[in-house]
């Protein structure tokens, strides 16, 4: 790698930050907009379905972006990733170790952070912050599914490698070569919070969201900077993408086939 990539490095990866957190903005804008005129669902930010929908088009240019900056060093994908040949069942191990210690402080900081707002109201208060039925469209069990097979399909597939390569990848190692690493943790942490409060119900719920993603970004990052690679991290990330994203499939299903009463 030449210095002057070197030299390049820090600048490119704040804008590749910069570009993923823009365009989470504008989509997320631009998604209650249209909501609120065609389908009279003021609510903000959108419900997750909606916000999954965005995310298709933010994560492929952000995908594009990242892959790009490797590329422009000579790092292929694979590498990026930190794939191993014949190792992929000890990173599948690994993953579903880190599934549980990312999960912890990301568990604390969401009812650490409603306790603290809500003092004895908090168990209360869980039942309100992440769900606004403001910003739930009436939409037929049908239409619901195939929104959801197009949009969360893709979301379960490239998400996790996306926000990887973008935030514990290229961000954070660019961010490092000129800030060193607790810096470039601290920071890339930071802005994976900020980016998740997009996807949160309620405004309550946006700081929830982001003390809770920015502890999970941290553990995430120590992990890879520990590590040294991210396709570990990936699985767990993965997993988890997987689990929360399922029941929008399910849900519209279940509702179809009469096992759910429709509205």
């Amino acid at each position: 790698m030449s210095r002057k990539t070197v030299a390049s490095r820090p600048a490119l990866a704040w804008g590749l930050l910069a570009a993923r957190l823009a365009a989470i903005a504008i989509v997320t804008v631009v998604m209650w907009a249209i909501l609120a005129g065609f389908f009279d669902t003021p609510g903000f930010p959108p419900s997750m379905v909606w916000a999954t929908a965005g995310l298709l088009p933010v994560n492929l240019l952000s995908l594009w972006l990242v892959l790009r900056l490797y590329r422009r060093e000579g790092i292929s994908l694979r590498d990026a990733l930190g794939i191993r040949r014949g190792k992929i069942g000890r990173d599948i191990l690994w993953g579903l170790l880190w599934l549980v210690v990312v999960n912890t402080p990301f568990m604390v900081g969401v009812s650490g952070t409603v306790f603290l707002m809500y003092g004895a109201d908090a168990p209360a208060a869980f039942e309100t912050i992440f769900v606004n039925p403001e910003a739930t469209s009436d939409i037929a069990p049908l239409w619901l599914l195939v929104i959801s097979i197009i949009t969360v399909i893709p979301f379960m597939l490239i998400n996790a490698p996306t926000e990887e390569l973008v935030y514990r990848g290229y961000g954070m190692d660019g961010i490092a070569t000129k800030h060193g690493g607790v810096f470039a943790v601290i920071a890339t942490s930071i802005l994976f919070g900020v980016q998740h409060m997009a996807f949160a119900a309620t405004p309550p719920g946006m700081l929830v969201f982001f003390v809770a993603f920015t502890l999970w970004g941290a553990a995430a990052a120590i992990i890879v900077r520990k590590q040294k690679r991210l396709f570990p991290i990936v699985i767990a990330h993965w997993i988890i993408n997987i689990m929360l994203a399922a029941p929008a499939i399910v849900f519209p299903i279940l509702q179809l086939t009469g096992v759910i009463p429709t509205q």
